[in-house]
């Protein structure tokens, strides 16, 4: 449940949600989206895509693949040229179990050919050597000789060399990685990597049905308060030889973060926790010796976040850090040997994360939440002055791609009455040229359910943002069924002011479903500030939050009080079955997909961040469970799970299941075998029809239309 990456938000109406203030009649001479436009793919020219803008090739040129070929686009003047070079640069990947090298020239070559597999081929950035691991061993070729270099030979089932335990994979590298743990250095002289030992990390052992016998996939996973895996940090020369382990102790109950190379490859920086997540240091490394020196040293009275990138200035001059000390993520500018020069940016808002920097002229260039809360926006900060000037312009949520050097910058923008626009911008905020708009030709033909933001009040009084949407066909006096779609997750929220509306969206709105999306104290709207009311007590304020929205809502004339569901995955199936449980005086149907159900059930790290171990926080633990309030359930819940979902555990639902099966009460149950946290097709066509089914049996009192099950 790594925040950046973590357990990803479900929403059975697949998007973020709208409201009208008041009753919206049906326009005259418009009309309905019908059932092969909502479910099929039909086109309703509604919207229209926006061009496929695939990254720069270079600081004036951005890529775009217009029917199947790229082309490189002059930023200013929109001339093309076929773009020949790999997207991306040279590739490589693993077909068939090798490793396969395509070059700027296009041509493919086969490094390696042996019967084992190779996971997470890496070019190092000269473009010589491509490094990867093979049972659990750190290895690389040379690509103009084919050469092979083993690095390590310790590799098991319990040891890894360059390739992450499960922990580390899912909450702290992350799963963007797919368990890479080595990184080359800038000047591609050496490896450093990550050596785990998962010996005294328990074993969960998950079932599978296949086959006449099934069997089980044993999963080094620790739970709250288990051991986790020894780690230690090495660098290796890439051409061979002993490698220098950094100066730890591997037994020590303690964390280690992704580590970053400096800019001259001289050192290694790695960042260190203890197990209580509570101060975060960074040392030096030298790679010869394995000596280190502390550099950064952070405390916070909750948790502490890893730091995904410390940009580096050039000639030593210094680092950046986005730290969240002050109860706001901020900008820190520190001299090389880690004492602060100056904080760069400050206030009640919050940085989200650095883009450029520009070093000849002292900029920084960085998205950020600052105008609103539900809104991003570019800005640049000068390094020497402090002086921040915001970029993008209006009221509209932008997701930003710099180009190299940030001369330019590519805007997709919008917000919740204005479908998505694309533009290219200059670095002093000139639009060059627009390049896209997603509003159809159509748009004005159809009943397009409008959208407005709201705020509620908590019961301690924090102003926190919604969005509603109203049935698009409302009849005065009739009260309409509310369906809720969350994640509710720490630094996650879902609330925010920009275009999300989807032909399934549409097709809810016709049928006359209130749709909500909400966020709570800990989603980021109020930054770490709001985070830190959940410590020790993960999901107590957060399903409470929820609970005075929706009495808000239900105080509505137009609401139906008897039919107020909440849905969501993950995070939020937890959240789920919280409402239907701990918010039973709330909420009557629920839909809770892949759910925590206690978080002693959890892993280490994502845990213990928020909650500490259950021997240090015994009572949070059973506050925050589900099934102390099962007494309380007298509505409907849905519970799906994959029977081998190795993140959140099948365990989690069958405890809930047991509790309300001997306190008899009434629910639905799904299983979708083989399926981990989630799925894809087919099940996930099962799934959605069956979701679908509950909401017309439950909220909406109409038959199930027959298409679906065609």
């Amino acid at each position: 449940m790594r925040i950046v990456q973590r357990l990803k938000p479900t929403c059975i109406t697949g998007a973020a949600l709208c409201l009208l203030a008041v009753p919206q009649l049906k326009a005259q001479n418009k009309q309905d989206i019908s059932f092969e436009q909502a479910f099929k793919g039909k086109a309703s020219n509604i919207t229209v895509p926006l061009p496929a803008v695939k990254g720069w090739a270079d600081g004036d040129h951005y890529i775009e693949i217009r029917q199947g070929q790229a082309y490189s686009i002059d930023a200013r003047t929109g001339n093309a040229t076929v773009y020949t070079a790999p997207v991306g640069g040279p590739i490589v990947e693993v077909r068939n179990n090798d490793v396969f090298y395509t070059g700027n020239d296009g041509k493919t070559i086969q490094l390696t050919n042996d019967k084992e597999q190779e996971k997470n081929p890496t070019l190092s950035p000269d473009g010589k050597y491509v490094a990867f691991t093979r049972n659990n061993d750190l290895y690389s070729v040379e690509i103009a000789s084919k050469k092979e270099t083993r690095y390590t030979n310790d590799g098991t089932d319990v040891i890894y060399n360059g390739w992450a335990s499960w922990v580390y994979y899912e909450e702290i590298l992350g799963r963007p990685t797919k368990y890479r743990a080595f990184w080359w250095s800038p000047d591609s002289k050496n490896i450093a990597y990550m050596h785990f030992n998962d010996t005294k990390v328990p074993v969960f052992p998950i079932y599978s049905e296949k086959g006449q016998h099934g069997y089980l996939e044993n999963t080094r996973y620790p739970k709250a308060g288990d051991p986790n895996p020894a780690v230690k940090l090495g660098v290796v020369p890439v051409t061979g030889g002993a490698t220098v382990w950094a100066d730890f102790n591997e037994n020590d109950d303690q964390y280690f973060g992704t580590p970053f190379w400096t800019a001259d490859s001289k050192n290694l920086w790695i960042q260190w926790m203890p197990r209580g997540q509570d101060n975060l240091k960074i040392y030096s490394i030298n790679p010869q010796s394995g000596a280190k020196k502390e550099i950064y040293d952070e405390k916070q009275k909750t948790w502490i976040d890893w730091f995904d990138a410390v940009p580096f200035l050039d000639n030593n001059k210094g680092f950046l850090l986005q730290s969240d000390k002050t109860g706001w993520s901020h900008l820190y500018l520190h001299n090389i040997d880690g004492s602060l020069k100056k904080q760069l940016t400050s206030g009640n808002w919050t940085v989200k994360e650095v883009l450029e920097i520009d070093q000849k002229n002292e900029v920084v260039y960085f998205v950020g939440r600052k105008e609103a809360s539900t809104r991003f926006d570019l800005y640049k900060v000068s390094m020497k002055n402090g002086a921040l000037t915001r970029l993008t312009s209006g009221n509209y949520h932008n997701i930003v791609s710099m180009a190299p050097g940030a001369k330019y910058f590519i805007t997709t923008y919008s917000n919740l009455s204005t479908p998505a626009k694309m533009a290219i911008v200059d670095n002093n905020g000139k639009v060059i040229r627009q390049l896209g708009d997603s509003k159809g030709a159509d748009f004005d033909k159809y009943n397009v359910a409008k959208t407005e933001l709201k705020y509620y009040k908590t019961r301690d009084g924090l102003e926190l943002p919604m969005t509603v949407s109203m049935p698009v066909h409302m009849e005065a006096g009739k009260r309409y069924p509310i369906l809720i779609s969350i994640y509710g997750g720490p630094n996650a929220g879902t609330v925010y002011d920009t275009w999300k509306q989807t032909p399934v969206t549409q097709w809810w709105a016709q049928e006359g479903v209130i749709q909500v999306a909400i966020d709570n104290r800990s989603s980021g709207q109020l930054g770490k500030a709001g985070m830190n009311y959940i410590h020790r007590n993960l999901g107590i304020h957060e399903i409470e939050d929820y609970m005075d929205a929706a009495r808000w809502l239900r105080s509505q004339p137009w609401a139906d009080t008897n039919k107020v569901c909440m849905t969501g995955g993950s995070f939020g199936g937890y959240m789920t079955c919280m409402a239907l449980t701990y918010g039973a005086d709330v909420f009557n149907y629920g839909m809770g997909n892949f759910a925590v159900t206690d978080w002693q059930l959890y892993d280490s790290h994502y845990t213990e961040r928020y909650m500490d171990t259950p021997a240090e926080n015994p009572e949070g633990y059973k506050k925050t469970a589900v099934m102390p309030y099962v007494e309380k359930y007298h509505g409907l819940l849905r519970i799906t799970h994959g029977t081998m979902d190795d993140n959140v555990h099948m365990q989690n639902c069958i405890q809930l299941i047991d509790k309300m099966q001997n306190l008899n009460k009434h629910f639905e149950f799904m299983l979708y075998p083989g399926e981990r946290h989630g799925w894809g097709a087919p099940k996930n066509v099962h799934s959605n029809s069956e979701s679908y089914r509950f909401i017309y049996n439950n909220l909406l009192d109409k038959a199930f239309p027959a298409a679906f099950t065609k």
